[in-house]
């Protein structure tokens, strides 16, 4: 290993129903044509060393997933993040990049912050749900998993819920709240739609229309003001001043018109 780039992308639009494993395909098909000199494994069938942290359910969209990638060769961090990005589908885009000099990535993913768009639910009735959901001490929700149906606490992993109007400017018109919502990461892991099944089990709240779920950040969370931290700022602040310096010959070359 040479060296270690993390990364930050978005799921957008339509790219929100993007399966995990479909971006893995379509991230390493990226890597091939931005021609990232990557680290394999070993082994009779080596694959690139790509570690993807705490991805996003299918159906959310997210301005905060997470990955890491260790290279064979130094490149300059902000022309890979910029080649990536051409390479990809347009709402799969790479945000950020940084060169990685801390360890224990994944345990900085401590907690996401989520926004829920509530078409047809006034923002009263909204309020009125959630007061009575962080009222209860317990909130037990079912959700079926691979073994089967399972039984758990929506309350607790929740540290911030509250219920705000919509933007002025937000395309049609009629009733629509939006829920704020920080969530710790626990096992098992609590959901955007655990809450909802939370709030309908304490206060009756059943929006007609699926709600549109969207990841706004994951990182370390501050307990005292209930935030979240960009997990990416102690590699960014610890980096070395001349960590981007080398540019290897992949920086130089351009992805063709029209790949991303």
């Amino acid at each position: 290993m040479v060296q270690r780039i993390r990364l930050r992308y978005t799921k957008r639009g339509r790219l929100r129903f993007t399966s995990h494993r479909d971006f893995q395909r379509a991230f390493e098909r990226a890597l091939r044509r931005a021609e990232v000199p990557m680290a394999y494994s070993a082994g009779f069938t080596p694959h690139p060393k790509v570690s993807y942290a705490n991805a996003a359910p299918t159906g959310t969209g997210s301005e905060a997933e997470y990955l890491e990638i260790q290279l064979a060769e130094r490149r300059d961090v902000d022309r890979l993040r910029e080649l990536l990005d051409e390479s990809l589908p347009a709402g799969l885009d790479v945000v950020d990049a940084v060169e990685a000099c801390t360890s224990s990535f994944a345990d900085r993913l401590e907690a996401s912050v989520w926004e829920l768009r509530l078409e047809g639910v006034d923002v009263a009735e909204a309020e009125k749900a959630v007061a009575a959901f962080l009222a209860a001490e317990t909130v037990e929700v079912q959700r079926l998993t691979k073994n089967g149906m399972r039984t758990f606490d929506a309350r607790g992993a929740v540290r911030r819920l509250e219920a705000l109007p919509a933007p002025a400017d937000r395309p049609g018109d009629g009733a629509c709240a939006i829920l704020r919502l920080v969530v710790r990461h626990v096992t098992p892991a609590v959901r955007p739609d655990d809450v909802l099944s939370g709030l309908r089990a304490t206060a009756d709240l059943a929006p007609p229309v699926p709600a549109a779920v969207t990841r706004l950040a994951q990182g370390l969370l501050d307990e005292e003001t209930g935030t979240v931290t960009d997990p990416l700022a102690p590699d960014r602040d610890g980096a070395p001043a001349a960590s981007t310096a080398a540019a290897g010959p992949t920086a130089a070359q351009q992805v063709p018109e029209g790949s991303g």
